[in-house]
């Protein structure tokens, strides 16, 4: 307990270390989350771009989400129909602000989705804006339509298709309704892209931790010492995956504190299906929360695992970062250019894949059965930064007994 804890102390009074949490901080709490709900995504717009929003996104949500809850809190051909005809008499009487708040850009993709036909191609105009709304009926048959065509499309028939859909009938319907665009910004950016701004500062925080012996000329010390390499490697990599752990928790309070504050739990309860229609998820936005941030954990630990095995491996600080960065996003720039089974596969890498998997229909198929991909990337990427660890002591006292 005494190394393990010299060598927690010895990572966090790095320098590097402290730039990194810093400069993480600030970008994804600070930036991703805070100036996001009050000042990009949701500041009234001035029709600009989105950095000339007004600074009162505190406002624009709490009025967004008082405006949702008039239509009832059930999503059906009714409250679809009134939502719509509102925003077109909102629209007609030209109050822009107002316009603002009716949740405008999802009601258009749910009229894109499943109502092709009422689109008017010689018009640029949105088709929320013309539509007849008792017009706009069968909404969860159309649904079930779109999915399927879906499947078709994507080529996922016979038992793939039929196993999808076991899924997809425990989603709960109707479904309730609440002002949706807070919890797509949170389930699509904040917490989805967590895991790949983190593994920029993990591997510039990790790759030294033993490469850097090499580098400081203190590998040969560590032979002399009462407790010997093997005991040294261990500390640091428990140092290492704590460090990873801790790291984790300050970005995930930041990024809930401010949620808490902006949005509260308004809407926690709503299925996932109200970002994008033909998920098949039985999900609700706290449930497909949690689960992205256990998906960033999990993979978080396993991309530490593999960036303490690059540096057990190596002898240069910046070797151990190149690859350890390479680990990450060359899989990521050369997905185009893999065939599809192996642009499936690379999504197991640690920090590769994205949590929003849940929104989508991607399954692997392992000794004959299909595997919807989320239970996959929740699970593989935490085993794979395990299994590295006796390869990164393995690793290390090999070059120490050169």
């Amino acid at each position: 307990m005494e190394l393990f804890l010299l060598e927690h102390e010895k990572l966090w009074r790095r320098g590097t270390t402290k730039v990194c949490v810093f400069l993480c901080f600030v970008y994804v709490v600070l930036i991703g989350s805070v100036l996001s709900y009050q000042w990009f995504a949701f500041g009234s717009s001035t029709h600009t771009d989105s950095f000339g929003n007004h600074f009162d996104g505190y406002d624009m949500i709490r009025d967004s989400q008082e405006y949702s809850r008039s239509f009832g809190g059930e999503l059906t051909d009714e409250s679809f129909q009134q939502m719509v005809k509102a925003y077109q008499e909102i629209k007609a009487d030209g109050m822009d602000r107002e316009l603002q708040i009716t949740n405008q850009y999802k009601l258009q993709s749910w009229l894109d989705t499943l109502y092709p036909e009422l689109k008017d191609s010689s018009t640029y105009q949105l088709m929320l804006s013309y539509v007849n709304p008792d017009e706009l009926t069968g909404f969860y048959e159309r649904r079930q339509q779109a999915i399927e065509k879906f499947l078709e499309i994507s080529g996922q028939e016979g038992s793939e298709k039929e196993y999808l859909m076991q899924i997809e009938q425990k989603v709960q319907k109707p479904f309730r309704y609440e002002w949706t665009e807070g919890w797509s910004l949170v389930l699509s950016s904040i917490v989805g892209e967590l895991g790949i701004v983190m593994a920029l500062f993990l591997a510039t925080a990790l790759s030294p931790l033993f490469a850097g012996e090499w580098y400081n000329g203190t590998n040969i010390l560590i032979l002399t010492t009462k407790n010997g390499w093997r005991e040294t490697a261990f500390a640091k990599i428990l140092a290492g995956l704590c460090f990873t752990l801790e790291f984790f928790a300050i970005l995930a309070a930041g990024e809930i504190a401010a949620q808490l504050f902006f949005m509260g739990t308004t809407g926690w309860d709503m299925p996932i299906q109200n970002i994008k229609l033909i998920a098949i998820a039985p999900m609700n936005m706290l449930q497909a929360e949690i689960y992205e941030y256990a998906f960033t954990l999990l993979g978080a630990i396993g991309y530490a695992g593999i960036v303490m095995l690059l540096s057990a491996i190596v002898k240069s600080n910046v070797l151990a970062l190149l690859s350890s960065l390479a680990a990450v996003y060359a899989p990521m720039m050369l997905e185009r250019y893999l065939p599809f089974w192996m642009q499936k596969a690379k999504d197991l890498v640690p920090l590769v894949g994205s949590g929003t998997d849940i929104f989508r229909t991607n399954t692997l198929c392992i000794f004959g059965r299909y595997i919807w991909s989320p239970y996959l990337l929740v699970t593989v990427p935490g085993m794979i930064g395990l299994l590295c660890i006796p390869f990164a002591v393995k690793g290390w006292s090999r070059r120490l007994k050169v």
